[in-house]
């Protein structure tokens, strides 16, 4: 099985959970991680899920103005001129073969609503990929730390993850092969 991981970080939160999901991933699977920055304009062919994450700014995706807005309180400034919002609406519609798994970062608030991956897997669904369900990774306060235990909860996230695409996916081939038999 290959994984690509994307996401988008201003402060660091966001990649550190994408390579601790990415370590629990691979034990079952062949895993990329890339920034939005450097993500390939389409998902190549040979990956079976596609994970993709980033901070929840205002409640959702971040946006530039989000992104600005960051950069001036320290953050990053690769990923101003463009995040996963801009990555997905590029990505081309169609039949996706692969899953879709978005994740986000937040700030650990009661009652907050809306968060980056519930409309990253929106966005994805539109564009014609299988959604799982996505999940939340909470932070302390605006630019961080991630709260306690929370890269521990990515990492084992990402095996448990593995686990059921690769179970998945032998389904789906088993079915392949029953249809062919036929």
């Amino acid at each position: 099985m290959h994984a690509l991981v994307v996401y988008e970080s201003m402060f660091g939160n966001t990649r550190a959970i994408a390579e601790a999901i990415a370590k629990g991933m691979s034990t079952r699977a062949k895993v990329r991680v890339t920034d939005v920055v450097d993500a390939p304009a389409e998902v190549p062919p040979e990956v079976d899920v596609l994970v993709v994450g980033g901070p929840t700014h205002a409640f959702s995706m971040s946006r530039e103005a989000t992104r600005q807005d960051a950069a001036r309180r320290g953050g990053a400034h690769t990923d101003v001129p463009a995040g996963i919002r801009e990555w997905l609406r590029e990505l081309p519609d169609g039949d996706h073969p692969q899953t879709f798994v978005a994740f986000d970062t937040r700030v650990d608030l009661p009652l907050v609503p809306g968060a980056a991956a519930r409309s990253a897997s929106r966005q994805a669904r539109k564009r014609g990929f299988t959604v799982a369900d996505p999940e939340s990774f909470l932070v302390e306060g605006y630019e961080g730390p991630l709260a306690d235990g929370e890269l521990d909860r990515a990492t084992a996230w990402g095996r448990r993850l593995g686990e059921q695409l690769e179970q998945d996916l032998r389904t789906k081939a088993a079915f392949r092969a029953a249809g062919d038999a036929r």
